[in-house]
């Protein structure tokens, strides 16, 4: 791969990750799959190894660091489970809404003991009617004094009963439509609240995915970030932050899946050679390895922009998660094509990164949605 010219910290940051891998998570990785089993054992590693911190600010017991770092982790845990590596990415959806919108009391409350890894969180926006057209959810929230009631249902949130903080957009007020949407913070002992059953998911599947019941859940007003109506707003700008994460899942995926085949094709004999040696195969590695390493550049990129403080992220958020999902599909695909029948068995990983590559152009916006963004905000760099 391209020289990035990681600080020290940085490389460290790669190799502690991949330690983690090899140990906790490569040796059991195919099992969970098979199995469908969410296993704590590498969440506590990370937890140890203070990698929930990464993005909580060093007062709040943080390392300090910036969405690049988080995407290094993200990159390298997903090359040996991208289920390991949404329930890590998903705890950190739901810690930055209180991260970038939380008051001073609800950051001193919450951040440290997520930091820490001793409380995982969840982002909880969709609903059934409501995927791509966000804008449709039903749960509402209605003011009684100091407190707010939540009514309605969520539905395939990562982390759901895992988690401990749950970021809730509700409705405030129907009547203002987009703009009657507010954020709460929900604490997974809350009455009323609820989780309903494990999904069974054709990837990711060492992650947890369920509905969520609020059934006159009962919260204090404390918990509202930021203000009312401002729901939307906290969720769009929390996806622009997260989409980039879901740009290194893609990446980490593909690179084992690259990998993998490419170890296949070189010691693979046929017709008396490695089946490498055929130019109609070592096209496709030459393609797959450009595709790989174009989507690390960009997502690279975008994430040092973002963390530069730059204001206008969402169409290049949106870019790195399309961009870097479809390679990965794409990659995944080739990868069970260049070994055969191996890569259509359940013994080898490709199978399961072509699997779990599918779910990246899904969740956190559909590719579609990531090019209406695109598309739109295209207007504001050109259009003058």
């Amino acid at each position: 791969m391209l020289e990035y010219y990681f600080t020290e910290e940085q490389k460290l940051l790669v190799e502690l990750v991949r330690q983690i891998g090899e140990e906790y998570i490569k040796p059991y990785a195919l099992e969970w799959d098979e199995k469908e089993i969410f296993d704590y054992t590498p969440i506590k590693a990370l937890s140890h190894a203070d990698l929930f911190g990464i993005v909580i600010p060093k007062e709040y017991g943080g390392l300090g660091w910036g969405v690049f770092e988080l995407c290094l982790a993200v990159e390298n845990l997903s090359y040996f489970c991208a289920g390991v590596s949404t329930t890590y990415a998903a705890s950190f959806l739901g810690a930055y809404p209180i991260l970038l919108y939380g008051t001073k009391e609800q950051k001193e409350k919450y951040l440290p003991a997520i930091a820490k890894g001793e409380k995982l969180c969840a982002f909880a926006l969709t609903e059934p009617q409501a995927g791509s057209d966000a804008f449709a959810i039903k749960t509402t929230a209605k003011k009684e004094g100091n407190y707010y009631v939540l009514n309605g249902l969520k539905q395939w949130i990562t982390n759901g009963g895992i988690a401990d903080l749950y970021i809730v957009i509700a409705i405030t007020d129907p009547a203002k439509g987009a703009r009657g949407a507010s954020a709460f913070i929900v604490e997974k002992d809350d009455p009323g609240f609820s989780v309903g059953k494990k999904e069974k998911k054709l990837g990711l599947r060492a992650s947890v995915t369920t509905e969520l019941f609020f059934n006159e859940c009962r919260i204090p007003s404390s918990r509202l970030l930021g203000k009312e109506g401002m729901g939307f707003i906290i969720a769009l700008r929390t996806l622009d932050y997260g989409r980039c994460g879901v740009g290194a899942q893609a990446l980490g995926i593909a690179q084992a899946a690259f990998e993998v085949a490419f170890k296949h094709a070189t010691t693979r004999v046929q017709f008396g050679q490695p089946v490498y040696n055929f130019q109609a195969v070592s096209h496709i590695f030459a393609e797959m390895a450009t595709k790989v390493e174009a989507a690390r550049a960009l997502i690279y990129n975008v994430a040092r922009y973002i963390d530069s403080g730059a204001k206008e992220i969402s169409i290049f958020s949106a870019m790195s998660k399309y961009y870097a999902s479809d390679t990965a599909m794409w990659v995944t695909e080739r990868a069970i094509q260049m070994m055969g029948g191996y890569g259509y068995m359940r013994d080898y990983p490709v199978q399961k990164y072509f699997r779990d590559a599918k779910c990246l152009q899904i969740y956190e916006g559909t590719n579609e949605i990531q090019k209406n963004i695109i598309s739109r905000d295209l207007l504001k760099f050109y259009k003058k």
